[in-house]
């Protein structure tokens, strides 16, 4: 069964180093909250990335990472001490407060700016043309594994607006223009337009299929 989590962070925690093997790398976090019940094999969600655990201690674990993970999302850019989201995954009986995010991120978002609206700070990004297809007006998105409710998309301009307790207790709080953040967009989303799309082309094809069978038999 694939991993969940609901976006709702359960601490920041602190990169401390990457080791390098012969084909893949390894992520040491500093932690303490998602260690709670861990054990070799569970998923942890860094920054919105789901990553298997393969050695822990009382105030770290240490996750396998693969190159392109690493050039696909922020955590190939990540220096020592940077502070990361973490969510353990979901299991059976926990409470799910934001939606479900599957750790698998969609690409990255670049930071245009930050306003303070009253106690909310509205965060404008920039997102690719393959990604943009996929986010709803006032639907879901995971930024760096936050889950928030999208205000506005237009031209590949992403617009998400962060509560107190979504900006504080997460390294959304930390984000200047120009910075790189990790998205995923809602899997409903994706289903809905894949069933679009299908139903489309069955459609076309269908289409054609009538007026090949018409213009072979003398019709048009």
């Amino acid at each position: 069964m694939e991993n969940l989590f609901t976006g709702i962070i359960q601490e920041k925690g602190k990169f401390l180093r990457k080791y390098k093997g012969s084909s893949k790398y390894q992520l040491e976090i500093k932690a303490e909250k998602v260690l709670a019940n861990i054990k070799k094999g569970d998923s942890i969600a860094v920054n919105g990335v789901c990553l298997t655990v393969v050695d822990f201690g009382s105030d770290y674990f240490r996750a396998d990472v693969m190159p392109e993970t690493l050039k696909a999302t922020n955590l190939g850019e990540l220096q020592r001490d940077a502070v990361v989201n973490l969510e353990q995954s979901l299991r059976p009986d926990d409470f799910i407060g934001g939606h479900f995010v599957t750790g698998h991120v969609d690409s990255t978002a670049v930071v245009n700016s930050i306003k303070t609206e009253e106690n909310a700070r509205v965060v404008e990004l920039k997102v690719d043309q393959e990604t943009e297809k996929f986010i709803v007006q006032k639907g879901s998105v995971a930024l760096n594994g936050v889950s928030l409710t999208v205000m506005e998309i237009d031209n590949n301009i992403l617009k998400v607006s962060l509560i107190p307790e979504s900006w504080s207790e997460t390294n959304l709080s930390m984000l200047a223009a120009g910075d790189r953040v990790n998205i995923e967009t809602d899997m409903l989303g994706k289903y809905v337009y894949k069933m679009l799309a299908n139903s489309k082309e069955t459609e076309q094809s269908e289409s054609e299929i009538s007026k090949n069978f018409l213009a072979e038999n003398g019709f048009i």
